[in-house]
């Protein structure tokens, strides 16, 4: 763990000039209703004082396309939506929500899980003591989460998109409230957070 921890640090520091502080995140989404495909898309900027660890990994994922062809594999109503699982790339419903990219993150855990917090997802504490995040998954608070706070590293906020996922989270889902409808992230990128312009709010 401390020789990953190092290592993280380094590369951080090397590529800081190429992943910059000031880029956000865009996610495009699609999925269908009968014969009409829908497309939305949401905005991540990020806390990285608050957790820069969390921040250049997610970074990182975003800029390789890890999370293309993922799925939003959790939607509770004006509550919450989670996605980043690899996993949900293939068709199986019983493992969905289970996957990582094989490693986990330590906790930064600073920020409150407020409306339009990003967080990572984690295990419980009864089996994760150290509150170490998953490496890739990751859930938006559409309400405040007090109950969270302390329990999982919030990473950034929504800068845009927010009517997009509200309505995500109203899809009809199953009993483990993943979508029936497979939402899919179509694209990911990073752009610089002067390009959104008028469209950034933070919640």
């Amino acid at each position: 763990m401390i020789k990953r921890l190092i290592a993280l640090v380094v590369t951080l520091i090397v590529t800081s000039s190429v992943l910059s502080a000031k880029d956000v995140a865009v996610f495009e989404v699609q999925w269908k209703e009968g014969k009409v495909r829908q497309t939305r898309s949401f905005v991540i900027a990020f806390d990285e004082d608050a957790a820069p660890y969390t921040v250049y990994n997610f970074k990182k994922l975003v800029k390789e396309k890890f999370y293309v062809k993922t799925k939003i594999h959790r939607a509770i109503s004006n509550y919450l939506i989670q996605g980043g699982d690899p996993l949900t790339k293939k068709n199986d419903r019983n493992v969905m929500g289970t996957g990582g990219p094989g490693y986990t993150l330590p906790a930064e855990i600073h920020l409150k899980h407020v409306r339009g917090a990003v967080a990572m997802g984690a295990l419980s504490a009864k089996v994760n003591p150290k509150l170490e995040s998953n490496g890739s998954q990751f859930y938006i608070c559409l309400k405040d989460i007090p109950t969270q706070d302390g329990k999982d590293t919030v990473f950034g906020h929504v800068a845009a998109g927010m009517d997009a996922l509200m309505e995500i989270s109203n899809a009809v889902v199953d009993t483990n409230n993943n979508p029936i409808n497979s939402i899919v992230v179509t694209k990911t990128y990073l752009i610089d957070e002067k390009k959104l312009g008028a469209a950034a709010t933070k919640f």
